[in-house]
């Protein structure tokens, strides 16, 4: 019996972005376990240094990921979690840390644009998935809840987050696998003034203006993955992500950019 895990994801762990994944969350086939499985990632990504930002960094790509065949899974991108699949209906769930961000600049992380904007720290977050196959095409819906981190209701407060999604196989022959899709991505009022608001605290600090965005349409945008394989254990995938932020982020005075695009490639291992 075969189980499905969850849409497997290109995993970036790029707290400076909560569109995450590319926290744009990349979405690909689903993932199968007829026995455990085990699977190490090492890359490289060049991405946004956060969302909204016209500052780019490039981020080192490390990951793991451990699938039972009863359906349980661990990995450094979402965390533990279970998932299963009833034919062409396909449903998991985990809990893991949600995304973060720095308002300083920290290596590959953070930036300085965003001084004394206080950093958004990471907290428990809750995830569920739930994927129907129509043919060649795979539709999605995921949603992720961030617990409350602390009392500070600009960097701390409990949001929600979600993102509908459809995509396809669009080639696979002898230059590998090449899937697309689509999505667009909501968030609730406390998400978007977490991520994207300036609070009159925060306006006090920095040199943006107050701004509160209230919660709905988030951003709207794609992916391409290429896979290529090395060898029956290894293989190499590249991702194309790009994001165009709706209004209510867009007019934030923390975006400098409206369209978000990043680039990732990375060496999968499985035994």
């Amino acid at each position: 019996m075969k189980t499905s895990i969850r849409p497997k994801t290109l995993c970036l762990s790029l707290a400076s972005l909560p569109l995450a994944s590319l926290c744009l969350l990349t979405p690909c086939g689903p993932l199968y376990a007829a026995d455990w499985q085990y699977q190490l990632q090492a890359g490289a990504a060049s991405l946004p240094r956060y969302s909204g930002s016209d500052e780019r960094t490039v981020a080192p790509i490390l990951g793991g990921e451990i699938v039972s065949p009863y359906g349980v899974f661990l990995n450094t991108e979402q965390g533990l979690g279970w998932g299963n699949e009833w034919g062409d209906l396909a449903f998991s769930t985990w809990v893991g840390p949600s995304a973060a961000r720095k308002d300083r600049k920290s290596g590959y992380k953070g930036s300085d644009h965003l001084a004394g904007m206080g950093s958004i720290k990471s907290r428990a977050q809750f995830g569920a998935h739930l994927g129907y196959t129509l043919g060649a095409v795979e539709l999605g819906a995921t949603l992720q809840h961030a617990l409350k981190k602390n009392d500070d209701p600009d960097t701390g407060s409990a949001y929600n987050h979600l993102q509908l999604s459809i995509g396809s196989t669009l080639y696979e022959g002898r230059f590998g696998r090449l899937e697309g899709s689509l999505n667009s991505q909501f968030g609730d009022g406390d998400y978007l003034r977490t991520w994207y608001g300036v609070s009159t605290a925060q306006a006090g600090r920095t040199r943006f203006g107050a701004y509160s965005p209230k919660g709905g349409f988030l951003s709207r945008g794609g992916d391409l993955t290429w896979t290529v394989p090395v060898s029956e254990q290894m293989n190499v995938s590249t991702v194309l992500a790009v994001q165009y932020l709706g209004r209510e982020a867009a007019d934030s005075p923390i975006v400098e950019r409206r369209m978000q695009t990043a680039l990732a490639t990375t060496l999968e291992y499985s035994f």
